[in-house]
């Protein structure tokens, strides 16, 4: 098994994971997890009990908003993701691009580059 499968645990969803921090009401919960549920390919691949999102936005009326989603992971760096777009909608799928590519590249960084045995693929072992 991969070190970035989760066995038996259930595997990590925005659904499950995300907390909404200052600047998100409750009851814009269905809409946020509508458009960063593109993460969910990411983030199934983790247990749920090792991983957390916060999505908080700062100067929401403001002419300078930020929008910051970050990812806590055990034992991965923390991922933060950031957008100064004014609108919602916007700023939501960008951060949520921003923390996939991040993902992917960290991803890439951590698995065993040398040890063709240790990787996994969908290849077939040549005969």
């Amino acid at each position: 098994m991969s070190r970035f499968q989760t066995g038996n645990r259930p595997p990590a969803t925005v659904s499950e994971q995300l907390r909404l921090g200052a600047g998100f009401d409750p009851d814009e919960r269905d809409r946020v997890v509508a458009a960063l549920h593109r993460l969910d390919s990411r983030l199934k691949t983790f247990p749920a009990e090792g991983t957390d999102l916060l999505l908080s936005m700062k100067g929401r009326d403001s002419r300078d908003p930020r929008t910051v989603l970050e990812c806590s992971i055990v034992g991965w760096p923390k991922l933060v993701a950031t957008s100064t777009k004014s609108d919602v909608d916007q700023a939501l799928v960008e951060v949520r691009d921003d923390l996939i590519r991040q993902i992917n590249d960290t991803k890439t960084r951590m698995e065993p580059r040398n040890n063709r045995s240790r990787r996994v693929t969908g290849r077939r072992p040549a005969e």
